[in-house]
């Protein structure tokens, strides 16, 4: 598939335009839109088009008289050791004709110092035959020698130069010396090999036809080209979804107004403000029990007034399906045991093995099973010696340890872990860390009103009472629409409203008030406008 098609089919989200600026030489300009991440683009690119391109090949040879598959590797090991093998051989065949010729030399040495001589026994004798043995016998001649002294005319033997044997003879014994130390020596044979390589090459070799560059593509995932930074992940009850830096939103003072977030439509409202780094598998949790998962860095960043996208663009949801709850998956969920507590509306809980949201299937799966008309609104990670607190819409709280719990499958449909009086509904679960015991937890109204209240308020329970009160609920602060657990490492507060208006304020300006107080004046709300969701960092 080419770049242009995978733009035009929108499989290649940031580019904005592709132009052809080719002349001698090949030049492809793509425009990425601001929020594109450039290696991530080119990443995608060479993985699903032919701008890189790989040649495999099925390498078959017989090795030890076996048929085997070799890699690029291992038969230019096997090149070697043959051509080691044969320049073995090769220098063994030359020692061996030297040695023979040597030994004629010193026989024909031999000879000329008895020439006159020589040539008495050879002429004296009747035929060959009987020359050779006289020789044999008289000069110890050996019997190569001596079929090499009659292969000789007694005219050319007579006329044989002493200075050009011995010259012969000490070239023979260098040469013999020389094929000795290189055949005792591999590193000498390896020299000969890569000698006779160049020589072929500077005989044979033509000019290279492709280009050899640095760099070229490697086999990186997107998540090595990301930078692992914070971020804030913004989603709407319309299911609109988009990342942003937290600096987008200046610090305020208590009860001001806030900066508009996101350009959303009437009817739609931001429900959730999620903080994470952008390496995070986030976990999506449903109204129906179900539960998807996507990296953090594939949510597209965005200004602080942007749309965002719709998350159907990345998740499988049916039509009557909703998100209701984010959870960003920490790495120690995938090296160390932890647990994940699920609650529904209606108050049950259900307590469930990290090992089961390992790896998400793209088309989701079931985290709980849900009675008739009830939804799932929390999720969250849970470790032994954990305690957890659940607060509803009516001002009620009830904290009781993660251990009441025990752990069970995804099909199951939990245990109860508040009462709910009438109308009443849950609004917000937090976990209470064994180091925590003595931080606070945060309340806040649909109306604004919002404070502080110390843990030790909260005495344990058993899980399935009706808890105790947490927050005095009045027409003027409304039902409760959200309730946090603050370790004391958080210093902001990130609210945002329905109608998209957000305030970042210090949370140490944030009266700490007792359970049955309403509270104080977190963010002044224009007419019409509700407390959507808030986050601390």
């Amino acid at each position: 598939m080419s770049i242009a098609e995978l733009v035009q089919e929108k499989k290649l989200d940031g580019v904005k335009g592709l132009r052809d600026e080719s002349t001698k030489d090949i030049r492809i300009v793509i425009d990425l839109k601001n929020t594109a991440v450039p290696e991530k683009v080119l990443n995608y690119i060479y993985k699903n088009t032919q701008l890189e391109s790989n040649f495999n090949f099925n390498i078959v040879a017989l090795v030890d008289g076996v048929p085997q598959t070799l890699s690029l590797k291992s038969i230019l090991s096997l090149f070697i050791s043959h051509r080691k093998e044969v320049v073995k051989r090769r220098g063994e065949y030359d020692l061996r004709k030297a040695e023979e010729r040597e030994h004629i030399l010193l026989g024909l040495k031999r000879a000329l110092d008895k020439i006159d001589r020589v040539i008495t026994v050879i002429r004296g004798s009747k035929d060959s035959q009987v020359a050779k043995l006289n020789l044999m016998k008289e000069f110890k001649f050996s019997e190569l020698q001596t079929v090499a002294i009659l292969e000789m005319k007694l005219q050319k033997l007579a006329g044989l130069e002493r200075k050009a044997v011995e010259n012969e003879l000490e070239e023979k014994q260098k040469f013999i010396k020389e094929t000795k130390d290189l055949l005792a020596s591999p590193k000498k044979i390896l020299s000969v090999i890569s000698s006779e390589l160049k020589e072929i090459r500077e005989k044979y070799a033509d000019e290279r036809r492709t280009k050899i560059v640095k760099g070229g593509n490697k086999e990186i995932s997107d998540e090595d080209l990301i930078p692992d930074k914070e971020t804030v992940l913004v989603f709407t009850a319309g299911g609109y979804v988009k990342r942003t830096d937290p600096s987008e939103y200046h610090a305020q003072k208590r009860g001001g107004v806030g900066v508009v977030d996101l350009e959303t439509k009437e009817e739609d409202f931001v429900t959730m403000l999620v903080s994470g780094s952008t390496h995070n598998d986030l976990l999506f949790f449903t109204n129906l029990g179900k539960t998807y998962q996507m990296k953090m860095f594939d949510i597209p960043e965005g200004k602080r007034a942007t749309k965002g996208k719709s998350i159907m663009n990345f998740l499988s949801l049916n039509n009557d399906e909703k998100v209701t709850s984010i959870l960003p998956m920490p790495q120690e969920l995938k090296k160390s045991p932890i647990s994940l507590m699920l609650t529904t509306k209606n108050g049950t809980s259900k307590k469930m093995s990290g090992e089961s949201f390992k790896d998400v299937r793209r088309s989701g799966i079931i985290a709980i099973r849900l009675d008739k008309g009830d939804q799932l609104v929390s999720a969250l990670l849970v470790e032994k010696g954990d305690e957890v607190i659940v607060a509803t819409s009516g001002g009620q709280s009830i904290r009781f340890k993660e251990s009441d719990t025990r752990e069970m499958g995804r099909t199951a449909g939990g245990v109860r872990g508040i009462k709910l009086g009438k109308s009443d509904e849950v609004i917000g679960v937090d976990v209470v860390k064994k180091e925590n015991k003595t931080g606070a937890f945060l309340t806040m109204s649909v109306n604004g009103f919002g404070k502080k209240t110390s843990l030790k308020e909260y005495k344990v329970q058993k899980r399935g009472g009706s808890g105790v009160k947490t927050a005095k609920i009045t027409p003027k602060t409304g039902k409760l629409i959200v309730a946090k657990v603050l370790t004391g490492s958080e210093e902001e507060l990130i609210a945002m409203s329905k109608k998209g208006q957000v305030i970042r304020t210090a949370l140490k300006d944030i009266s700490s008030l007792g359970r049955q107080t309403q509270g104080v004046t977190i963010m002044r709300l224009r007419a019409g406008d509700n407390i959507a969701s808030l986050v601390c960092a």
